[in-house]
């Protein structure tokens, strides 16, 4: 037999008894929660002992400090000689880098269109993924000769096979209610993965790019560095590798320094940008 509940009433405390329930922040905090801010002073950290270590090692020739590298930076950036590097490097990146992805996409479109396309895809990606890109550019310098072809061919093999994985990866991850949805609207081929497998992998596409990035860098600085001279000038790669010969130090470091500070921009200002205005504004990220 039921019994019915007896009713009870909660008095509420006095406002004043609760205590703080929400502050405003502190100034520092607030400065502490940009996350600019708190690599700002990762940098300046890492800047401090830098200079530290240089001036107590005190022999430049193994370990200049930071003020003497910027010096080498700045002479260099003003005379010419590391803008031209710098591009040299960055246009044949962006060649890489643009037909690595384009062979990804189209890759990973054949592989959710069809079971064949997904074993082919990851075939080729068990085969060739573990392969190191620097281990075929002498393979790239005998079909290509010395020059931008070669560089490219290296670069796209470092890209192809991250973008690729990551993307299927993202693809089958992908709820089935979305899929059917996106059938159900008559959705198919390339549209279909456009509006519906696109947007819900795209975390996983951009952690591909992001990666795909990284290996066509790291690549290509390692390429120049061993065969680097292209178009009658070496990019930064190259522009390392004359300064260690000559035992430049503070100019290989101001080399490894544009290395970096690429690297930081592209990470910090242009994929996080892409984040901001993507998967965080649709609430896939925190």
């Amino acid at each position: 037999m039921l019994q019915r509940r007896q009713e009870f009433e909660v008095e509420l405390l006095p406002l004043a008894d609760v205590g703080e329930i929400a502050r405003p922040l502190r100034f520092w905090e607030r400065v502490l929660n940009a996350g600019a801010v708190r690599t700002t002073l990762i940098l300046f950290a890492l800047a401090i002992v830098w200079e530290l270590y240089g001036l107590w090692l005190g022999i430049p020739i193994l370990f200049p400090t930071l003020t003497e590298t910027l010096r080498t930076f700045w002479q260099d950036l003003l005379n010419g000689s590391l803008p031209n590097r710098v591009f040299t490097s960055l246009r044949s990146l962006f060649i890489g880098y643009g037909i690595g992805i384009l062979l990804a996409a189209v890759l990973t479109t054949f592989a959710v269109s069809s079971r064949l396309g997904t074993d082919l895809l990851r075939t080729l990606t068990a085969m060739f993924n573990p392969l190191p890109a620097i281990a075929l550019l002498p393979l790239a310098l005998i079909w290509f000769g010395l020059g931008i072809p070669s560089m490219v061919f290296v670069i796209v093999h470092s890209v192809l096979w991250a973008v690729a994985l990551n993307t299927l990866t993202g693809f089958q991850g992908v709820p089935e209610t979305l899929r059917m949805s996106g059938r159900s609207f008559g959705l198919r081929g390339i549209r279909y993965v456009l509006l519906v497998l696109v947007p819900a992998a795209f975390p996983a596409i951009l952690a591909g790019l992001k990666i795909g990035w990284a290996f066509a860098w790291r690549t290509l600085i390692a390429a120049e560095l061993v065969f680097g001279v292209s178009s009658r000038s070496g990019g930064l790669g190259w522009y390392i590798f004359e300064a260690r010969a000559q035992l430049d130090t503070s100019r290989v470091f101001a080399g490894l320094l544009a290395v970096i500070l690429i690297g930081l921009f592209v990470e910090s200002v242009i994929f996080q940008s892409i984040e901001r205005r993507t998967i965080r504004k649709w609430g896939m990220q925190r």
